[in-house]
């Protein structure tokens, strides 16, 4: 009976001491930094503003789009009656000036064309990018020259240019959202396709590469079994970055007045309207100013934290909340 006892508690000592696998590290260096579970829980309340639009509208009791002439002052141009932009029991955060709809329904829904776009835009980028870079990495050298010209291209095009031409061409019918996604998405994938290829190069030196050939893999096998596990972090590592990049760039569109078009409310869209009105109604552009602000910086924070966890002997370029001391701090006599 004690011999027993001995070698299950040897077993447990052992599974204890075993390292713990990818997912579970990975798990746990992201916990490690404050600074990524902050941005984690901002990112989801936002998720959370953008699903629950319709709700929190009618909580509210306001409609983003109906307007409300008797709460400004036409004497004045539109500017919002009363303090703060007109904020009252029944307009949480005021009302939008000239056209009196309420600002806290706007915000709301247009946290949702905002991060639909972003993920929108991301998605297609990481479909198009790794499939260019796998069959740039992985072709003959014709079709590796032929597409990493039309990767160059694409880096090299202005994206506002082509976006203005297309918003153009296509109908006025058309949901801008989706336009948008497929205009960010399909002009914007050269950087992605550009790191799948080095990366796919470099992998393909490896000895698990080589050996994979020689059974007589195909190389859509190759690539499907082989080169996309190990792509699969820094594909992941790119899009988080890409993805405070969409965010601006739909907010930049809408602002020069390419992007999402009135009534539908987003966040770029309402900064180009507000640009008349920051002496007489400052709340107005500073909220969406805000949610831009804090949404950027949050996916800007966790994409760091997402590269530094999937590698390790990447340093981290954001210093707050890793829970590192410094050389100075421990030659102070603190512990290593």
């Amino acid at each position: 009976m004690s011999t027993l006892v001995t070698v299950k508690e040897t077993e447990t000592e052992a599974g204890a001491g075993a390292p713990a696998s990818g997912a579970r590290q990975f798990r746990r260096r992201l916990r490690s930094r404050k600074a990524v579970l902050v941005a984690a829980a901002v990112l989801a309340l936002l998720v959370l503003l953008a699903l629950f639009a319709p709700l929190l509208a009618a909580l509210e009791g306001q409609d983003p789009g109906a307007y409300h002439d008797t709460l400004v002052d036409s004497a004045r141009g539109g500017v919002p009656l009363g303090d703060l932009g007109g904020v009252s029991a029944e307009h949480w955060l005021g009302v939008e000036p000239g056209t009196g709809r309420d600002l806290f329904a706007r915000l709301v829904y247009g946290a949702r064309v905002s991060l639909l776009v972003a993920l929108g835009a991301t998605l297609v980028q990481v479909l198009v990018g790794v499939g260019i870079g796998l069959g740039a990495a992985l072709g003959n050298r014709v079709v590796e020259s032929v597409l990493s010209h039309v990767t160059d291209v694409m880096v090299a095009m202005p994206l506002l240019v082509f976006a203005i031409a297309l918003m153009a061409v296509v109908p006025a019918d058309f949901p801008r959202p989706l336009l948008l996604v497929v205009a960010i998405g399909l002009l914007q994938w050269g950087g992605m396709a550009r790191m799948v290829r080095a990366q796919a190069l470099s992998l393909k030196k490896l000895d698990f590469v080589a050996a994979a050939r020689l059974t007589g893999a195909s190389t859509w096998r190759v690539a499907r079994r082989e080169l996309l596990p190990s792509l699969a972090a820094p594909v992941i590592t790119y899009a988080a970055v890409l993805l405070p990049t969409n965010i601006v760039l739909e907010a930049s569109m809408s602002f020069l007045g390419v992007g999402v078009k009135p009534p539908t409310p987003s966040w770029g869209q309402m900064l180009s309207t507000a640009t008349t009105w920051f002496r007489a109604d400052p709340l107005y552009v500073l909220l969406p100013a805000l949610m831009l602000f804090t949404t950027t910086l949050a996916f800007t924070v966790l994409g760091d934290g997402v590269r530094t966890a999937l590698d390790p002997r990447e340093a981290s370029r954001l210093r707050v909340g890793t829970g590192r001391r410094t050389a100075r701090g421990r030659g102070a006599g603190g512990p290593a």
